[in-house]
C-alpha cells in the first residue's frame, strides 16, 4: 500500500517498505484522533460545571490502561514482525560479488564518485597520495594490474534493471548520506568505513519517464546529511537501463581508457 504523496516505487522491496510506512501513518492517525477525542471527552466529562464538588475517588475505569497496552502490543508487532525482518534482509542478506553489480560510491564535498571494478570484476588499489580532484578523485593506482580497467565517474551512476546492486558507501572527508528516494534507499557515508547498501532496480529511467509523463525525468541522488556550505548542490544522477545498454555504457567508458582520452573518461 502506497500513500498518494509517496514517490513512484522503483526497487524490488520498495512496496514492503511503503507498507510498513503506511501502517505507521495509519496508526499515528488513529492515535491522534483517538487520544484527541479522549482529551476532549475528559474536558467535558470532568469540567467544573458538571463536577462542582471535587471527587477524591476518581474514575475507576481501566479503559485508558487497556488502550495503552493495545497500542504497545501493536507497536511491538510492527517493530518485531515487520520492521526488524525488513531491516535484517537489507543488512544480512547482501548478495555475493559474483551475483551482483558492485560499485563503490565515494562521497566528498560536494560530489559523488562512482567506482566500477572494470571487466575483470576486481577493484584495483587506491592511494590517498594519488588523489587529484581533476583527474583522479579516488586515488586509483593505475600501475596496479587490477586498477587498469577500473571505471570512475562523477555524479553519474549507471545500473542495469532487475539485477542486484551492491553500493559500497564511503566518504573522503565528512559525513554525507546517500539518498535515492525512488529506490527507497538511504545510507550514511562515514569516513573510514565502507558500508554495503543493496537493492534491485525494477524500473528503467525510460520506463519511469513514460510512467510519469515527464520526458526529462531522472533518478536523483541527494545528500541527506548537512555536509557544508554547498550541501544543497551535492546532487548525483542514476540511470537505470537494460543489461544491453548498461554493457554498452561500460564498453564506451572502457574505450576511453584504451585510447587514453582522459578528459572524456573523467567526465
Amino acid at each position: 500500500m502506497k500513500m498518494p504523496y509517496m514517490l513512484e516505487q522503483a526497487s524490488s522491496y520498495a512496496a514492503d517498505l511503503d507498507n510498513v510506512i503506511s501502517i505507521v501513518h495509519i496508526l499515528m492517525a488513529v492515535l491522534f484522533v483517538g487520544w484527541g477525542a479522549f482529551f476532549l471527552y475528559t474536558l467535558v466529562r470532568f469540567s467544573r460545571r458538571r463536577n462542582p464538588k471535587a471527587d477524591y475517588v476518581g474514575v475507576k475505569s481501566k479503559f485508558s490502561t487497556y488502550a495503552e497496552i493495545g497500542v504497545a502490543v501493536f507497536e511491538g508487532v510492527l517493530l518485531i514482525g515487520f520492521s526488524i525482518p525488513l531491516w535484517g534482509a537489507r543488512v544480512n542478506e547482501v548478495p555475493p560479488d559474483g551475483e551482483s553489480v558492485q560499485v563503490r560510491v565515494v562521497a566528498q564535498q560536494f560530489a559523488w564518485n562512482m567506482w566500477y571494478p572494470g571487466a575483470d570484476g576486481v577493484f584495483g588499489k587506491a592511494d590517498v597520495s594519488l588523489i587529484d580532484e581533476e583527474t583522479n578523485p579516488v586515488g586509483l593506482d593505475r600501475d596496479d594490474p587490477a586498477a587498469k580497467d577500473d571505471i570512475t565517474t562523477i555524479n553519474q551512476l549507471h545500473l542495469p534493471v532487475n539485477e542486484p546492486v551492491v553500493l559500497h558507501i564511503s566518504s573522503k572527508d565528512v559525513i554525507h548520506s546517500f539518498n535515492q528516494p525512488h529506490m527507497r534507499v538511504k545510507q550514511d557515508a562515514i569516513p573510514g568505513l565502507s558500508i554495503p547498501l543493496w537493492f534491485i532496480p525494477t524500473v528503467t529511467t525510460a520506463e519511469m519517464r513514460e510512467k510519469t509523463g515527464n520526458d526529462e525525468f531522472t533518478y536523483e541522488i541527494a545528500c541527506a546529511q548537512l555536509c557544508g556550505n554547498s550541501h544543497t548542490n551535492m546532487r548525483g544522477f542514476v540511470t537505470v537501463e537494460t543489461q544491453e545498454e548498461f554493457d554498452a555504457w561500460l564498453e564506451e567508458e572502457a574505450s576511453y581508457l584504451s585510447t587514453g582520452d582522459e578528459d572524456d573518461f573523467w567526465n
